[in-house]
């Protein structure tokens, strides 16, 4: 009977790194699973530690800014799918120290141990069109269970690739700290199927009416027409109940739940889609500028309360927020930031952090440049309405990319900006691969204030 050598790949370094003991030893080194220690340069070489079928480590002496790693050469069959994944944990070191010290890369070689292209080319960045090296991939933390941080990330191997190099990594982690890897695996998977969304936004001003329900029901065939195109999600701008009433905040703030996310829960309800409604919420004897997401039953998934204020809101009274929560829907995780987030990166970064896929952004006005830029530095698709007229060059509703590109833009008003994407689809860079994954990796530590 023929053997399979990436099934005996699999099964040895499962094998050897779960288990407690390991007599399945002279198969592994026989599968050619060899750890190897490395490092940059001696100097800054930390101490290495592996323990058989047990664990690999890697730590600190007295001194910071070591930095070294283990590694292991497996055999990957070209065009297939794999799903890496490994325990970790850290000790003497903070969170934002072991986001950055702890990293797992996955570097794919040919038979020759050579870097290869990319299967397609790229047009997302400087010299667009051309085929670019296959960058190493870094698996995300996923969750924290019970000391140890899960990582994991699945992947399909480019065509030229028979082999990938696993880096367990410790990067600069301070004085006497140390990361230890356990249960690392790196499997063939069945490819992960397409996860298509598509994004309405409305390009629309209410200026009928002086009433929130005036305001909000002006949405309701606008909606309808997106609905019709079988949308997974319709952006509405900003403080839509306010606009244009000639009332203080006040006057148009309401609970939530409340009678505008009823109206639109009914809404996203008949059409079976999710709605994100710009609101005034009254909470007590504070008012907060929301983004609310409603679900296809109905239902309030969650609120987003806009955390940076202009001087206009400051001083009619309204309460910034301070939480970024991101919100799982049927199709994938959704952010919401509201106008004046714009203007600073910090908040579409904690929702990207958060684990935001796309951010619903309602938006009075704003600089277009820092839409683009805002989906651009987080890999994250964008969804702006704004009240803007598309003639005055300035702010647009719009589905930007996650590499800032403007894939749809409504200039008539009551139409919608419409595309469809996949989530599963991570957009590659010439020299940066999958910037997306990498953030966590490499973006600075911030001090606390």
């Amino acid at each position: 009977m023929k053997t399979n050598p990436i099934l005996l790949t699999q099964i040895s370094i499962t094998l050897c790194l779960s288990l407690m003991t390991c007599p399945w030893l002279n198969i592994c080194q026989g599968a050619g699973i060899e750890w190897k220690s490395k490092s940059p340069r001696d100097e800054i070489r930390p101490i290495f530690e592996n323990n058989i079928g047990a664990s690999l480590i890697l730590k600190a002496d007295d001194r910071p800014g070591l930095n070294g790693w283990w590694q292991a050469t497996l055999s990957a069959e070209p065009g297939q799918h794999y799903r890496f994944t490994a325990r970790r944990r850290a000790t003497g070191m903070t969170h934002s120290e072991q986001r950055q010290a702890a990293a797992v890369r996955l570097v794919w070689l040919d038979e020759q141990n050579k870097p290869v292209l990319r299967d397609e080319p790229v047009f997302s960045s400087y010299r667009p069109g051309e085929t670019p090296r296959a960058e190493p991939e870094f698996p995300a933390d996923t969750a924290l269970v019970d000391g140890w941080t899960m990582v994991d990330g699945t992947y399909r191997v480019p065509q030229k690739a028979t082999r990938v190099n696993v880096e367990l990594h410790f990067r600069w982690g301070p004085p006497n700290s140390q990361i230890e890897w356990t249960d690392i695996a790196f499997k063939q998977i069945e490819p992960l199927p397409p996860r298509t969304v598509t994004i309405a936004a409305i390009h629309y001003q209410p200026r009928e009416g002086k009433t929130p329900a005036e305001k909000r029901e002006q949405f309701a065939p606008l909606i309808a027409d997106a609905a019709h195109q079988k949308v997974d999600l319709i952006v509405l701008p900003e403080t839509l109940t306010y606009y244009n009433t000639g009332k203080d905040f006040a006057d148009c703030a309401e609970l939530i739940p409340g009678p505008s996310t009823d109206y639109f829960g009914q809404l996203a309800k008949q059409h079976k889609t999710h709605i994100v409604a710009g609101l005034i919420e009254r909470d007590q004897h504070l008012l907060y500028n929301v983004a609310v997401l409603l679900g296809p039953n109905g239902n309030i998934i969650g609120k987003y309360r806009k955390v940076a204020l202009p001087r206009g809101e400051i001083e009619g009274g309204i309460t910034p927020g301070t939480d970024y929560p991101v919100f799982q829907t049927s199709f994938g995780k959704v952010g919401m930031m509201v106008c004046y987030d714009g203007f600073f990166p910090e908040v579409a970064r904690e929702l990207t952090k958060n684990g935001a896929e796309i951010i619903a952004w309602p938006v009075w006005g704003c600089n277009p440049i820092l839409g683009a830029a805002r989906a651009c530095e987080n890999h994250v698709y964008v969804a702006s309405s704004t009240y803007t007229d598309a003639s005055s060059n300035w702010m647009i509703t719009g589905i930007y990319g996650q590499d800032g590109s403007v894939l749809s833009q409504a200039k008539q008003w009551g139409t919608a900006a419409i595309a469809t994407v996949d989530l599963n689809q991570p957009m590659y860079w010439h020299s940066l691969g999958d910037f997306k994954a990498q953030i966590e990796r490499h973006r600075p530590p911030v001090p606390a204030e």
